[in-house]
C-alpha cells in the first residue's frame, strides 16, 4: 500500500515552479514543450521515486542549470577576470588619475553585459532570457572578482599593498562594487535582448 501511494504520489510530483520558469526562458520556444515534458517525466518516473522529493529537486534545478549559454559563464568569467585585474592594476601600479582605467574597464563591461543580452534574446528569441542572462553573467563575474581579489590579498598583504587598495577606493569597493554592478548589468543585457531578439526577427523576414 504504502508503495502504491508514493508511486501515486510521483506521478502527481512537481519539480519547483521557480525552476520549470527558467528552464521556459531558456530553451527556444520551439523546443520548450519538448524539453519541459520530457524533464518532467524522468523527474517523475525515474528520479524522485528513488531518491526522494529534495535530491529529485537539485537534479532538476541542476539539469536547468544546463540549458544556461555557456556565453553566459564565459562573459561571467571574463569579466569578473577583467575586475580583477584592474583590481591588480590599481593596487600595484598606484595613479592618482584613474580616468583612462575607469574608461576601460567601463567600456569593457558594457561590451560584455550587451552580447551577454544579445547572444541569449538571439538563441531563444526570449527578452525576459535576456534579463536572466544578464544576471547570471554579472553574478558569475562578482563571485569571480571577489574571490580573485582575495586570492591576490592572500598572496599580497604588505603595507605598500593596502595602501594602493586605500588610494583605489578602498576594500568595501572591492567587496561591494562587483554585487552593486548586478542591476545596470540587467538593464544593459536587457538593451542587448533587444537587439538581439530585432536582429533575428529581421532576418527570419528577410528570409521569407
Amino acid at each position: 500500500m504504502s508503495r502504491e501511494r508514493t508511486n501515486q504520489g510521483s506521478t502527481s510530483a512537481r519539480p519547483p515552479r521557480w525552476a520549470d520558469a527558467v528552464l521556459r526562458l531558456l530553451v527556444p520556444r520551439q523546443s520548450v514543450e519538448t524539453v519541459s515534458g520530457d524533464l518532467l517525466e524522468e523527474y517523475r518516473e525515474a528520479v524522485r521515486p528513488v531518491v526522494g522529493r529534495w535530491r529529485a529537486d537539485a537534479w532538476y534545478v541542476v539539469q536547468v542549470l544546463g540549458f544556461i549559454p555557456s556565453a553566459c559563464w564565459v562573459l561571467g568569467v571574463a569579466q569578473g577576470a577583467a575586475m580583477v585585474a584592474r583590481n591588480a592594476i590599481d593596487w600595484f601600479v598606484p595613479t592618482t588619475d584613474f580616468a583612462a582605467r575607469s574608461m576601460m574597464t567601463t567600456m569593457t563591461a558594457m561590451a560584455i553585459f550587451l552580447a551577454a543580452g544579445l547572444l541569449t534574446a538571439w538563441r531563444s528569441s526570449s527578452l525576459r532570457a535576456g534579463l536572466l542572462a544578464g544576471f547570471i553573467t554579472s553574478a558569475t563575474a562578482a563571485f569571480v572578482s571577489i574571490g580573485g581579489a582575495a586570492l591576490l590579498l592572500s598572496i599580497w598583504h604588505d603595507p605598500e599593498t593596502f595602501a594602493g587598495i586605500a588610494s583605489s577606493g578602498g576594500l568595501g569597493e572591492v567587496f561591494e562594487l562587483p554585487f552593486l554592478l548586478i542591476v545596470p548589468a540587467t538593464v544593459l543585457a536587457s538593451v542587448g535582448a533587444t537587439a538581439g531578439k530585432l536582429l533575428r526577427v529581421g532576418i527570419v523576414w528577410l528570409r521569407s
